[in-house]
């Protein structure tokens, strides 16, 4: 993980939306999280606003997760087209074309070894994202230290172990969301605008480096800690309000 530092966060007033182009986790900042990664459900309001969003931005919005591609639009009802899901190990272009890393050799065993090791713990649940898979912990807060040892072990074998919020991921390695950012804005028609990166997690902190690195700024979401980002919210309510209030200025 990158170095982070303290930083007096402070609020974050209204997007120059002219100006910028606007980069958006979704767990934990677009939505709050639930028991399950499929318990979360798709929102009205929150289709709605990122539809006026990227019209307002001319496309320059995408969606940067470590969920997959499927779970992101199903999630966000296809209204951010571009967006790089597993931590960037799969890019959809705001052409509509995606461009995705090979499986890592070891990571159909090491997910099997997950799943036999989730079926004898109740409450850690496996998510298969294709490139990855991750052991949540959420509902077995007591079985963190196990997770913890089984996913050092499974990273033995070359896979790039992410942490998360009651999560420990197990990853292709190759790249993160700061390269996903970079990416994007390489390209058209984010190259027009400053990044700006919202996010709430450990995983998100490439993504903050890279957007200052770039010129632009991060935007945690949630209690303050060290970080890259400049400003914060705090929690997923507050980002919409925000996002809207950017919408009316």
């Amino acid at each position: 993980m990158i170095d982070t530092l303290p930083h007096p966060l402070l609020r974050p007033t209204p997007l120059r939306l002219g100006e910028i182009s606007l980069f958006l986790d979704i767990d934990g900042t677009l939505a709050g999280f639930e028991a399950t990664p499929e318990a979360v459900q798709p929102l009205a309001r929150r289709t709605l606003l990122l539809q006026r969003l990227g019209r307002a931005l001319e496309g320059r919005i995408a969606a940067v997760s470590g969920r997959d591609l499927t779970s992101i639009d199903r999630i966000l009802e296809r209204s951010v087209g571009a967006a790089a899901g597993v931590h960037g190990l799969e890019r959809r272009r705001p052409d509509g074309s995606v461009l995705r890393a090979a499986p890592h050799p070891a990571l159909t065993d090491a997910r099997q070894q997950a799943e036999a090791f989730a079926t004898a713990t109740p409450g850690v649940l496996v998510e298969d994202k294709g490139l990855a898979f991750a052991l949540h912990y959420r509902q077995a807060p007591q079985a963190r230290a196990a997770v913890e040892a089984l996913a050092a072990l499974l990273a033995e074998s070359g896979l790039a172990l992410q942490p998360g919020e009651d999560v420990i991921e197990l990853k292709t390695p190759g790249t993160d969301k700061g390269v996903s950012v970079r990416a994007f804005m390489a390209e058209p028609p984010f190259d027009m605008g400053l990044p700006v990166f919202v996010g709430d997690d450990l995983t998100d902190e490439h993504a903050f480096a890279a957007a200052k690195a770039l010129g632009g700024f991060g935007v945690l979401v949630g209690q303050p800690r060290p970080t890259l980002a400049r400003y914060r919210l705090d929690g997923v309510e507050d980002v919409l309000q925000w996002l809207e209030r950017s919408l009316e200025t």
